[in-house]
C-alpha cells in the first residue's frame, strides 16, 4: 500500500510545472522584505500561502508569530502547517519568508519583482526570492497539495515550517518559535532545511561554521588635506587595521576538510562613507570585518585578537579604535552523518536521483544552526543553481519537482 501511494503522489508531484510557476510568481509579487531591508515585512506572503493551503481543506495550522511595530501589521509571521501520516513521526520542511533587497537594479536583465521564464529555456524562471527562499516554500507546498488531493496518508506525517526574519538575524522567525513552542519537533521526527546545496544533488550540509560580524569605528582627527601633521587620519588607521585582518587570520590556522575553505575566514567588507570631498583628511572611519569561524574556536577569541590589533593600531597611529560584535551566531554541534534525516535524505536522493551524496560543512548560515542548538539533528540540502542574493536570481522549475519528489519519498519508510 505505501509503495503504491508514493507512485501515485510521485507522480502527481511529475506534472505541478504550473504550479511551481503560479506560487514563484505570486510569492515574488509580494515581495516579503523585512524592515531592516527597507520592507513592509511577510504578512502578505504569509496570508496568500496560507489561504492557497487551506483551498486543498489543510487547516492545522498554527501561528507563532512575533510582535513587530516597525512593520503594518505590527507582527513577523511564523507558522506551522501539519499533514498526519500513519506514525507519530514527522519530517519537517522549512522555508523562510523574507528575501533580501533586489539590489542595484541596472544589473537585472528582467523586472526583479516579477517572475519571468528564460527565452530560451522555459524551464528556468528569474526573480528576486526564487531560489532563496521560495524553492523551498514551494516544495513544501507542492507535496502537501498533492498529499491531500489523493487522499494519500503518508507513514511519516508532513510539516511545514515557514518563517520570517531568516535574512535579517532570525530573532523574529525561528527564533521566536523555538522560544515560544521549544518542543513542537519531537524525538524521532526528521528536520530538513532546504537552503543550500548543489545543482547535482550531490551535497548534504551538516555543520555551519560560527558567524561573527565586527563594526570597527575609529576616530582620529579631521584636518585640511594640504596640512596633514594637524590631523590624526582615520582611513591611514583603518586601511592597517584592514591590512592586519589577514594577519589575525593566520593565528587560526585550524583546518577542518569538511569545509570549503577549509580554514577560517576573516573578509573586511562593508565600509562606510566619510568625508564628501578629497581635500579633507578623514576624522572618523566605520566599516565591518565578516567572519566565519571554525567550530573549534570561540567568537570571543577572534573579538579579542581583533580587539588586539585595534590597540595596536591606536598605538602607531594616535586614532581611538573601537571593536564591537554587530552580529554573531556561535558554530553548532554538527549533525551526525549516520542520524535519521541524513541516512532517509541520502536513500531519497539515490531513489529519485540517481545520485550518491556527500556530506560537508559550510561557511555560510542557515536555520539549521538554531535545530542544532536546540539538540536536533537537522540536514540542509536542496537542488539550486547557488545565486542567492544575486541580481537575475534563477531556479529551475524542474529543480522544485525533483525536490519535493525527494521529501515525498522520505515521508515513506518501505
Amino acid at each position: 500500500m505505501s509503495l503504491e501511494q508514493k507512485k501515485m503522489v510521485l507522480e502527481a508531484l511529475s506534472a505541478g510545472s504550473e504550479r511551481v510557476f503560479e506560487l514563484q510568481s505570486s510569492m515574488t509579487a509580494l515581495r516579503g522584505l523585512g524592515p531592516d531591508n527597507g520592507g513592509d515585512g511577510e504578512q502578505n506572503k504569509a496570508d496568500y500561502l496560507e489561504k492557497w493551503l487551506r483551498g486543498f481543506g489543510i487547516d492545522d495550522i498554527q501561528h507563532v508569530d512575533a510582535p513587530d511595530a516597525r512593520v503594518p501589521s505590527e507582527k513577523r509571521p511564523n507558522f506551522i502547517v501539519r499533514i498526519p501520516g500513519r506514525t507519530e513521526r514527522t519530517l519537517w520542511i522549512l522555508g523562510h519568508l523574507d528575501v533580501v533587497p533586489a539590489g542595484e537594479l541596472s544589473l537585472w536583465h528582467t523586472d526583479p519583482w516579477t517572475v519571468t521564464r528564460d527565452a530560451k529555456d522555459e524551464d528556468i524562471i528569474y526573480g528576486r526570492g526564487v531560489e532563496d527562499n521560495q524553492q523551498a516554500v514551494v516544495c513544501g507546498c507542492l507535496l502537501a497539495a498533492a498529499l491531500k488531493e489523493h487522499n494519500i496518508v503518508p507513514d511519516l506525517g508532513l510539516g511545514l515550517i515557514f518563517v520570517s526574519d531568516e535574512e535579517t538575524g532570525n530573532a523574529y522567525g525561528i527564533q521566536h518559535l523555538l522560544r515560544e513552542k521549544p518542543s513542537f519537533v519531537a524525538p524521532g521526527d526528521l528536520v530538513l532545511v532546504p537552503d543550500s546545496g548543489s545543482s547535482d544533488g550531490c551535497f548534504i550540509e551538516i555543520a555551519e561554521k560560527g558567524i561573527l560580524w565586527l563594526r570597527v569605528d575609529i576616530e582620529g582627527c579631521q584636518c585640511h588635506a594640504s596640512r596633514p601633521d594637524e590631523g590624526k587620519n582615520a582611513l591611514t588607521a583603518a586601511a592597517a587595521m584592514i591590512l592586519g585582518a589577514a594577519e589575525v587570520e593566520k593565528r587560526f590556522d585550524a583546518r577542518n576538510p569538511l569545509f570549503a575553505p577549509d580554514r577560517s575566514t576573516f573578509t573586511p567588507t562593508r565600509h562606510e562613507a566619510n568625508v564628501p570631498n578629497v581635500n579633507t583628511i578623514p576624522g572618523k572611519e566605520v566599516f565591518y570585518i565578516d567572519c566565519r569561524v571554525l567550530p573549534c574556536y570561540t567568537l570571543d577569541e577572534v573579538l579579542e585578537a581583533f580587539r588586539a590589533l585595534g590597540r595596536d593600531v591606536e598605538e602607531r597611529y594616535g586614532v581611538s579604535v573601537r571593536v564591537e560584535k554587530f552580529m554573531s551566531e556561535p558554530a553548532a554541534e554538527p549533525t551526525s552523518e549516520d542520524s535519521a534525516v541524513v541516512t532517509s535524505l541520502k536513500k531519497a536522493v539515490r531513489e529519485v536521483l540517481g545520485r550518491e551524496c556527500r556530506c560537508g560543512g559550510i561557511g555560510g548560515s542557515t536555520v539549521a544552526v538554531n535545530f542544532r542548538e536546540h539538540g536536533i539533528p537537522a540536514a540542509v540540502w536542496a537542488l539550486i543553481f547557488e545565486n542567492c542574493h544575486s541580481p537575475n536570481e534563477a531556479a529551475r522549475i524542474s529543480f522544485a519537482i525533483k525536490e519535493a519528489q525527494v521529501f515525498a519519498s522520505m515521508l515513506f519508510t518501505d
